[in-house]
């Protein structure tokens, strides 16, 4: 039996991936796992949750997955793009892919540009049709300071074993990303120790690489990686 684990990001939850998951049930046989971190979902409440819980949870969930399949690949979306990596580095896993994986901090530089987007939609009333207000809408004023804090603290602990990494990688990165410059994806793949690695960029995709444009490509894709020489 195979198992895949996927990852959501911060402050996000499964549903940020769900696409890809519906995919793989479609297309395979596997036992695919989305655990929903800790004060994440649809109902936000990451006030005092610290970087290690998220790290456990998903620590948890790959054990479990490991009792039960004879291989298991990881696959993680932003910041659980770090924590599918740091997973990858410590605990073995057969297959590792990453989605717009926050390497860095969220950059504020093109964050600001989201904002100038969503402030000229609302001036047009198209602000219903914007996809990153849509998204995020709902966490404007529930993510506490401390959570930020956490997630740096995250990005730091989990930056350090990239170099661990062993499992061949594929990484998936949007052109159009303005929380995660496309340009982290070759800091990603430069620092990634393993020589198996494979660099896809697409020039639709925003962050929300799984629910835009390409993600019926980027489904494909994940699924030929992870099925190659199977």
């Amino acid at each position: 039996m195979i198992g895949c684990l996927i990852i959501h990001g911060y402050t996000g939850g499964p549903y940020e991936v769900e696409p890809l998951r519906e995919y793989l049930v479609e297309q395979t046989d596997w036992n695919i796992v989305v655990p929903t971190l800790t004060g994440h979902g649809e109902q936000l409440d990451l006030k005092d949750v610290s970087y290690e819980v998220w790290l456990e949870d998903a620590t948890r969930a790959l054990e479990e997955l490991k009792q039960a399949c004879n291989k298991v690949y990881v696959i993680g979306f932003s910041m659980g793009g770090m924590i599918a990596a740091y997973l990858a580095a410590t605990i073995e896993v057969d297959k590792l892919v990453l989605l717009a994986t926050a390497r860095k901090y969220l950059s504020f530089k093109h964050l600001s540009q989201y904002v100038a987007e969503v402030i000229g939609d609302s001036f047009k009333g198209k602000l219903e049709e914007n996809e990153i207000y849509r998204h995020y809408k709902s966490k404007f004023g529930t993510v506490p300071l401390s959570a930020n804090i956490e997630f740096m603290k995250l990005v730091n602990k989990t930056k350090d074993y990239l170099e661990e990494i062993t499992t061949p990688v594929f990484i998936a990165q949007g052109k159009q990303d303005g929380m995660v410059p496309y340009q982290v994806a070759y800091a990603l793949e430069e620092e990634i120790g393993s020589e198996d690695k494979e660099i896809v960029f697409f020039e639709e995709s925003s962050h929300l690489i799984c629910l835009g444009h390409d993600k019926d490509v980027l489904n494909q894709m994940v699924l030929g990686f992870l099925k190659k020489d199977t």
